[in-house]
Formats: C-alpha cells, sequence, structure tokens
C-alpha cells in the first residue's frame, strides 16, 4: 500500500526565526547573482555564445543569471539523446524513477528557503507567495511518486477460465515541456516530473523570464540520482526552438503552460503529421482564464471582499486562477464594492525583498505595458475606483487596481489581463450571475460566496469551470486536494495534481494469454 501524503506546510514568517532564515536565504543566493548556467543535453554541459539574461523584475539592473540559449542544432542534439535514451527509460522500474522524485523532494525540503530566495528574486514573488511556490514544487515531487506507484501495475480487468488478461500502462516517448514564468518553481517541477515518472525522456524548455530555477531543479534530479539523458535543459527562444520541437516528428507529446494564443497554436501545429511521424501527437495544454466570483445577496459580505481582493492581487494578478471578475448581486453592490476598495488601498506593491510589500513587481516590461493599456481602456468602459497607477522606473511594479459598474461585455471583463486589476459589476439575481460568469471563452477556476445552499448546487451544476470553489477564493489549489485544469479556452482540463494526470503522460495496453 502507498503512504498517503499530506502537502508540504507554508512558512510562517511571523516567526521571528523563519523570518531570519529566509534573509540569511535571501544573502546566500545573492552571492550567485550573475553567475553563467549552462544547457544540459545527455548530461553534458554545454555552453554557448547567445545567452538568455534573466533579471530580477524587482530591480531591473540585478541579473539573476545568464543563461545558455540552444538553438534548432541543439535542440536536434538533445532530441537525437532523449530519443536514445527512451529506449532503457521505458524500461526503468517505475520504483526506481519514484525514488527519483521522493529524493528530490526531500533535497528542495531541506533547502526550502534558498528555492524560495531564488523565486523572490527571478520572479519578483512576495515572501509568501515565493514560499508557496516552492512547497507546491514538493508536493508535486511527492504526490506523482506515489501516483506511479500506484499506476505501475496497471487496472484489474475480467479474466476468463481460458484466458488470463492484463491491462498496464507503458511510457510515450519523447515529450517536450514548455514551461510557464508564474509558477517558475512549482508548474515547471510538476510538468517536468510527471512526464519522466512515467517513464518517458524529456526536452525542458523552460520560459524565457525565468530559466535560472529551471537549471536548479536539473542539479536537485541529478543529485537525486536521475540518469543522465533523461531530462534534458534547453532554453531557448519559442519561435525557435519550441516550434521547432513541437513539429518534430519524434515528439510524441507536448505539455505547456502559458497563453491562450501560444497554447492554440502549439495545438494546431501538434495536429499537423509531419513526414515520418507514426503517431498522433498528444498535448497537454493549461492556458488561461477570466476568473470570476460570485457574491450574491445571502453572502458574507466581510469575506466576500476579501476574497475578491486576496484572489485579484496575490503575486500581481499573475495567476491563471487569479480573480479578474467579481459579479455581485445589486443589493449588496455597493456594500462589497466599498469595502473591496478598502482593502485594495491598504496594500502596497514594491520590491518584495524585505516582505514589506502585499505585491511585487509584474514580470517584465511587455506585461507592465499590457496591463497599463488594459487600465487605460478600463478607463473608458467603467469607474476606476482605486489605483491606475504604474512605476517602472526600477523595477515594473503596477497598482492594484479596481473598476466599478463595468458591462459584463466590456474588454476588461472578457481578456485576460494577467495583472492587478479586478472589474466589478452588478447582477439582478442569482441566475444573472451565474449567466455573466459563464459569458467569457476560458473555463478555468470560480467561487461563490453565499450562505444559501440551493446556489451553491445551482452552480455545481451551472457554473462551467474547471475548478469552483464556496466561500473562499479563487485562487490557491493545492496538488492532490484541488486537481487543476479547466474548460473551453482554459486548456485540455488536464487536472494537474490530480489522480489522473500522470495517465496523460502513458497509453494502455491490453494482453491476454490463452490458458
Amino acid at each position: 500500500m502507498v503512504v498517503p501524503y499530506t502537502h508540504e506546510p507554508f512558512t510562517d514568517f511571523t516567526v521571528e526565526e523563519n523570518r531570519q532564515q529566509m534573509l540569511h536565504a535571501l544573502k546566500k543566493v545573492e552571492k550567485d547573482l550573475g553567475k553563467e548556467y549552462p544547457l544540459i543535453i545527455g548530461g553534458e554541459r554545454i555552453t554557448t555564445e547567445d545567452k538568455i539574461v534573466s533579471v530580477n523584475p524587482a530591480n531591473k539592473e540585478e541579473v539573476v543569471g545568464y543563461v545558455s540559449k540552444a538553438n534548432q542544432e541543439l535542440a536536434e542534439k538533445a532530441m537525437k539523446v532523449a530519443d536514445q535514451t527512451f529506449e532503457t527509460w521505458r524500461k526503468s522500474d517505475p520504483k526506481f524513477r519514484a525514488d527519483i522524485l521522493f529524493r528530490s523532494a526531500a533535497i528542495i525540503r531541506r533547502r526550502k528557503h534558498e528555492f524560495t530566495a531564488h523565486l523572490i528574486k527571478e520572479g519578483g514573488k512576495p515572501w509568501k507567495e515565493a514560499d508557496a511556490d516552492t512547497a507546491e514544487a514538493i508536493d508535486f515531487l511527492e504526490y506523482y511518486g506515489r501516483q506511479m506507484l500506484e499506476l505501475k501495475d496497471g487496472v484489474k480487468i475480467n479474466s476468463r477460465p481460458i484466458e488470463y488478461n492484463q491491462y498496464h500502462y507503458i511510457p510515450l516517448g519523447v515529450g517536450v515541456v514548455i514551461s510557464p514564468w508564474n509558477f517558475l518553481f512549482a508548474i515547471m517541477a510538476g510538468t517536468t516530473v510527471a512526464a519522466m515518472v512515467t517513464g518517458n525522456t524529456v526536452l525542458l524548455k523552460p520560459a524565457s523570464a525565468t530559466p535560472v530555477i529551471a537549471y536548479k531543479l536539473m542539479e536537485v534530479l541529478e543529485e537525486a540520482g536521475m540518469p543522465a539523458g533523461v531530462i534534458n535543459y534547453i532554453p531557448g527562444p519559442g519561435k525557435e526552438v519550441g516550434d521547432y520541437l513541437v513539429d518534430h516528428p519524434r515528439t510524441r507529446f507536448i505539455s505547456f503552460t502559458g497563453s491562450r494564443e501560444v497554447g492554440t497554436r502549439i495545438f494546431e501545429r501538434a495536429a499537423k503529421v509531419q513526414e515520418g511521424q507514426k503517431w498522433l501527437k498528444r498535448t497537454i495544454i493549461e492556458m488561461g482564464g477570466k476568473d470570476t466570483i460570485v457574491v450574491d445577496n445571502e453572502a458574507d459580505l466581510e469575506l466576500a471582499a476579501e476574497s475578491i481582493v486576496q484572489s485579484a492581487f496575490g503575486f500581481s494578478g499573475q495567476k491563471c486562477s487569479a480573480c479578474s471578475r467579481a459579479v455581485i448581486h445589486e443589493d449588496v453592490y455597493e456594500e462589497v464594492k466599498d469595502r473591496v476598495v478598502e482593502l485594495t488601498k491598504e496594500l502596497s506593491a514594491g520590491n518584495p525583498y524585505d516582505n514589506s510589500h502585499f505585491m511585487g513587481p509584474v514580470i517584465d516590461q511587455g506585461a507592465y505595458d499590457k496591463i497599463m493599456d488594459y487600465i487605460e481602456i478600463g478607463k473608458q468602459e467603467g469607474e476606476l475606483l482605486a489605483g491606475g497607477s504604474g512605476d517602472n522606473r526600477i523595477g515594473w511594479f503596477v497598482n492594484p487596481t479596481v473598476f466599478g459598474n463595468v458591462s459584463p461585455e466590456a474588454r476588461i471583463m472578457q481578456e485576460e489581463i494577467f495583472g492587478p486589476v479586478v472589474a466589478l459589476t452588478k447582477a439582478k439575481n442569482f441566475d444573472e450571475a451565474i449567466e455573466i460568469a459563464n459569458n467569457t471563452e476560458y473555463g478555468l477556476t470560480g467561487a461563490v460566496i453565499t450562505n444559501n445552499r440551493t446556489h451553491l448546487e445551482q452552480a455545481r451544476q451551472d457554473f462551467h469551470v474547471g475548478n469552483l470553489y464556496f466561500n473562499r477564493g479563487c485562487t490557491a489549489a493545492i496538488v492532490g486536494y484541488q486537481p487543476f485544469g479547466g474548460f473551453n479556452m482554459s486548456g485540455t482540463d488536464s487536472k494537474a495534481g490530480g489522480p489522473d494526470y500522470l495517465i496523460h503522460h502513458m497509453q494502455g495496453k491490453t494482453s491476454s494469454e490463452m490458458l
């Protein structure tokens, strides 16, 4: 029997000892700033002249690292290595593979504050958000290791006196993992090890904004005993390296987390059968969200306001699960609106180094420009109630922004902003509130704040999202507790951190022996 796992606890930084340990870890990580990081292909370190420059988004003059940049030639080399390694790795004992994950989790756990410090520097995450990211990475390693042990002997099927039948899972082949910058450790680690522990080999192309933490994961996996060539670290430009590998006839599956624009492009390219390709490529795609909190007139209004603010502005709204819309019953709209504005005005955005701000920066200049453009659109579409300004002189900071009386059809109610902006709108009744909540092309997360049991059950049936929460915010899914993934243009609903996630990386094989 596989021992169950409860999730990695979060660190309480109000405890002085924990605070001092975190400050010490930050000072330790600062000694590594500006280091060079090579590619890793078949265990070989390869340095290229062309580099990705990873900078601290809270202080853009501070270089986190110079990371060697892959090109098509090196991507092809990595593909050949992964393809070759697959022939042995696919036959490896699943317990051996799971043990690598358990050892990796233990290594990260012992150095938890150090990894969290890397996320503060490279991702611009406040301490609480960075600590949760590290904890989730540990959770993915532990959970997927245990899930592999559950799946390794297959599933029981029927046999007859004249035959013995077995059904088991085998790995797919070489997988391309394209990970995002927002959960730069957790999602990157989870998508990578899920592909690896199921017996596949991996080409890991982390987000160009945050490649250093992916190198740190490679070091941990190697220390834990992962053989060379199983995961190959090849950061590089999406248009050159990403497209090349998505199109490659030897690519068996693509695991992608990121924007709708890139995700749909990958889905389309992966569908084309290339010359020499003898399978249909599988895609595991997690895209964006336009997530709504619904508040009815029988809700705890303080809870509603707190849930909206925490879900909208945690990590500067740079979560696909972030609350970017709140639909509030007209009877309580003014009261909830006023409290949301009060709570928002208590928040500040600044350098997360000393843990004195609720919000850190947004990730880069492109994100800053996009968010500020949406704020200008919002000023035309609704009433600016809080925020509306930014400062990109030292880092990329956008103040938490609230718009009121916004039409459900407005652009800021329909398009994913991926920043600290929330739009409020009214509904006449609960039916209309659910109708508004469903009127986007996405279907990732949502929340309903109410004390009306009938409304909760109605939402369970009619609120069309992959992750629905009652009387809490719409962010912060925990591995193994709230399997995560969405409907419609939010992706393939592959449910990361859930009981069937690993199966997406394998295929079922039936063997039948006549007796």
